[in-house]
């Protein structure tokens, strides 16, 4: 019996339609990325399990896909004397496939320090792979587009990145709202509220808030050993509403006994004080509420929600002051944002934002008459595509109306015909497909003709 076929949960294939569709997300990122002077990398796949494990705090190490060291990786294991599951794991995996590009190039950074010109401006475009649930939205082979520059400490490359989110969504045509926050005012809180110790639990609680409410929210914080009191301070931060002023504002007096607090209240009123300055054109808010919870991130950090569509973030990051140190690169920070591609290519789907003309894989389809017909067809087939201009011949010699059907079905634009009286007087006789008109046109001026036709 034949197997039938199938891909692991989670994945997906991409036919033509989809790869047009996602070639275009990807080719308004990176030319938003080069506009800014970010330069292109790429790392493995796989890394070494020493360079994932921690840095995703003990929920992202959960989820991070292990290699076998090989096939038959189990083979010398002696499962009688092995202490637990987890060594077991040690001994036969020493690789995983990356969980994130940030850290990866956190690695690739302190690996070529010598070779790099600090501040160093970077993008990557490359899968992530994570062992999560599948569900709408979310995929466990995914793509990330990630841009970071490090090197400097300046609120000018947050700015930077505000900047580059707000181009990309205008030229893809999605209105955003783009959600800031600083870890600092978190630990500013935590500190206020008597529990400086707790703040990755309190930062990984409210970080689901849009996920389970604010009701969980608490109950998690109680289960974690934070008091009623101290989550008396940090409910008002949660559900404080009024502009980003009256925000910062409510925070300075809020965090005013809190040396790290204020530091974070004095970076987000400047960071805000540069977009206002900037123009920026998407909706910017300051959202105490966002956490995110990767442990790596110290300071300023973003989260960009789409407006008219009903979908998790599709773009995140922030500043990381402390990521290369640990991998013995000291006193380098750094600041990125990572589009989800993928949540992209729902939103842009959703909401039919997508170009008609990323259906074609050809503009302009010559028909095939026969080999004379063919060969005369061929000379004016290259002059096109050295222009620039794509153009198929249709394979076989077949009748004109399976011809037309083949150009519909295939949403080809124009048809040019050349029959023997064409051929006779040195023409092709050129089909509109969308309007129906047909033109005669001289060989040598077909070029010129298309260029008007195709605009």
């Amino acid at each position: 019996m034949a197997q039938t076929p199938s891909i692991p949960k989670g994945t997906r294939d991409f036919g033509c339609i989809e790869m047009a569709r996602r070639n275009y997300i990807f080719d308004n990122i990176k030319e938003v990325f080069r506009r800014f002077g970010y330069q292109q990398i790429e790392t493995p796949a796989m890394e070494n399990l020493s360079t994932l494990l921690g840095k995703y705090g003990d929920e992202g190490d959960k989820l991070l896909y292990r290699i076998l060291n090989s096939g038959d990786a189990f083979s010398g294991v002696d499962w009688a004397s092995a202490p637990s599951s987890a060594a077991i794991t040690s001994k036969v995996c020493e690789k995983g496939l990356r969980y994130d590009l940030t850290v990866p190039f956190a690695r690739f950074v302190t690996q070529h320090q010598n070779e790099i010109t600090f501040p160093f401006k970077r993008f990557q475009i490359q899968p992530v792979w994570r062992a999560d649930r599948p569900q709408k939205g979310r995929y466990r082979e995914f793509y990330q587009c990630d841009a970071d520059v490090i090197g400097s400490t300046s609120l000018l490359n947050e700015l930077e990145l505000v900047q580059i989110v707000d181009m990309v969504f205008a030229r893809l045509g999605i209105n955003v709202c783009i959600k800031i926050n600083n870890r600092k005012l978190l630990a500013g809180i935590a500190e206020v509220a008597g529990v400086p110790d707790k703040m990755m639990d309190i930062t990984v609680a409210i970080d689901k808030i849009d996920k389970i409410g604010l009701d969980n929210v608490k109950a998690e914080l109680l289960e974690k050993g934070v008091g009623e009191a101290a989550i008396a301070v940090v409910e008002p931060v949660l559900t404080l509403s009024g502009s980003n002023q009256e925000k910062i504002e409510f925070m300075q007096k809020m965090l005013s006994s809190s040396e790290v607090g204020m530091k974070g209240v004095e970076e987000i009123s400047s960071l805000f004080e540069l977009i206002s300055a900037a123009g920026i054109r998407q909706k910017v808010e300051l959202d105490l509420s966002l956490a995110r919870g990767l442990n790596y991130y110290t300071g300023a950090i973003f989260e960009i929600k789409a407006l008219d569509f009903a979908i998790g973030s599709i773009c995140g990051g922030g500043r990381y002051d402390d990521l290369t140190g640990i991998f013995g690169l000291k006193n380098v920070s750094g600041v990125g944002i990572s589009f989800g591609a993928d949540r992209i290519y729902d939103v842009l789907l959703g909401l039919d934002k997508y170009p008609a003309s990323l259906l074609s894989g050809a503009s302009v389809l010559f028909t095939n008459m026969g080999e004379k017909e063919a060969a005369y067809c061929l000379g004016a087939i290259s002059e096109l595509r050295s222009h620039g201009i794509s153009c198929v011949l249709y394979p076989e010699s077949a009748k004109l109306k399976k011809q037309f059907e083949y150009a519909n079905r295939g949403n080809i634009s124009v048809v040019i015909v050349a029959g023997e009286s064409e051929m006779a007087e040195g023409k092709f006789t050129v089909k509109n497909m969308a309007s129906g008109e047909q033109q005669s046109v001289a060989k040598e001026d077909l070029f010129h003709y298309l260029t008007d036709v195709l605009e």
